[in-house]
């Protein structure tokens, strides 16, 4: 190996004790690949398999903690023991491939799919106009703070290291964040402060589980989008108030959800600086931060790397891309890192039908730097 790609090796002990062998993260990529009731596949086991040996992280697929919140195709389910199988299939892949494994937790909100609900109402913070959701009562807000937690003690069941509870990407406990989408006028909603009280709630009631269920080795981060388009939608001044809260917290990190990862900041805080920056100064050490946004080769990972304004690198196209990618940098190969895909290779990536299907123009060029503030896709 090339001695200067020697800091992506270096491990990262969390706050909790648990080392994690380097900093390479996988990025919750989502497969469209599960059955329909949310139990694996022979095409998300095929594509999970070997895709991430090497990687120190592995955050599973956004993972449904509710049924009124799919937001997928194939999307993989955490909400009964019916689940634990497939869960602890996922666990037993990971762990093969020697990482330690997270599962991220997500409720989709107003981007829920209504065709897949089976006559559920969408449900959101306020009635959503475009999507036809209608707002969460209290009663359903607590419940949705219980599936979360639910979801957490499955993945303690199944054997993960952790739990990643998903709020960006405009899911739900985003749209409670925002201004944009949550226009309550109860405890739920209002100022920044109120507009936490749910993300916050989910925190707790997770932290409540793992004391109960796990050891203090068990992971939980938290993710999040800074910022939103819209008048009323996230600011960078948002942020730091969603970023003060969190590192008061049990947490073990925090992650954060962008197209680009060099992308500055659009309000709220110094433009001429980039989200990364102002938000690693922001947690200022008390947790760490994984990065992500169109890193593809091993140079542009190793200078993500080295700006020092993320602790760990999260990848997912690339890992699509390059299922071998942490042996070509091992192995002095890293110049064979492939950035686009070939549509004539289509079995050496192993990308499942839906997924193939739906990202082929994405993946089969490197894509243009985009808003990421308007981006609501998974990580792929």
């Amino acid at each position: 190996m090339n001695p200067k790609f020697a800091p992506l090796f270096e491990p990262y002990a969390l706050n909790n004790g648990v080392i994690i062998k380097n900093r390479f993260t996988v990025a919750p990529m989502t497969h469209f690949a599960s059955h329909e009731d949310g139990s694996m596949s022979d095409e998300e086991r095929n594509f999970l398999t070997n895709r991430f040996d090497g990687f120190g992280l592995f955050i599973a697929a956004a993972t449904l903690v509710s049924p009124e919140g799919k937001a997928f195709v194939g999307q993989p389910e955490a909400i009964g023991e019916k689940d634990l199988p497939s869960l602890r299939e996922v666990v037993r892949i990971a762990k093969n491939q020697g990482a330690t494994v997270i599962l991220q937790i997500h409720h989709g909100g107003h981007l829920s799919i209504p065709e897949l609900l089976n006559g559920r109402d969408m449900v959101a913070p306020s009635a959503d106009e475009k999507s036809g959701a209608r707002a969460l009562t209290h009663k359903e807000i607590r419940d949705l703070i219980t599936a979360f937690a639910n979801a957490a003690h499955l993945a303690i069941q199944a054997g993960f290291d952790g739990v990643e509870i998903h709020g960006a990407n405009n899911y739900l406990i985003q749209q409670f964040v925002s201004g944009e989408s949550n226009r309550r006028t109860d405890e739920w909603g209002g100022t920044i402060e109120q507009r936490l009280r749910f993300p916050l709630a989910i925190v707790d009631a997770v932290i409540d589980v793992k004391k109960k269920y796990a050891s203090e080795k068990f992971i939980v981060g938290y993710r999040f989008s800074p910022e939103e388009p819209g008048t009323q939608g996230l600011t960078m001044k948002d942020t730091f108030a969603l970023i003060d809260a969190m590192v008061q917290k049990p947490l073990q990190y925090l992650h954060v959800s962008l197209w680009d990862f060099y992308k500055n900041a659009r309000r709220g805080a110094d433009t001429s600086l980039t989200r990364m920056q102002l938000l690693h100064e922001r947690i200022n050490g008390k947790l760490p931060l994984i990065g992500v946004g169109n890193l593809f080769t091993a140079d542009q990972i190793l200078e993500a790397n080295l700006t020092g304004w993320a602790e760990f690198i999260a990848l997912g196209k690339t890992v699509m891309m390059n299922p071998d990618l942490i042996s070509l940098i091992t192995s002095g190969q890293e110049d064979r890192i492939v950035t686009a895909i070939d549509p004539h290779k289509e079995d050496r990536y192993r990308i499942p039908d839906n997924l193939w299907n739906q990202n082929m123009q994405r993946l089969s060029y490197l894509p243009p730097v985009k808003d990421d503030a308007n981006w609501q896709s998974p990580d792929i």
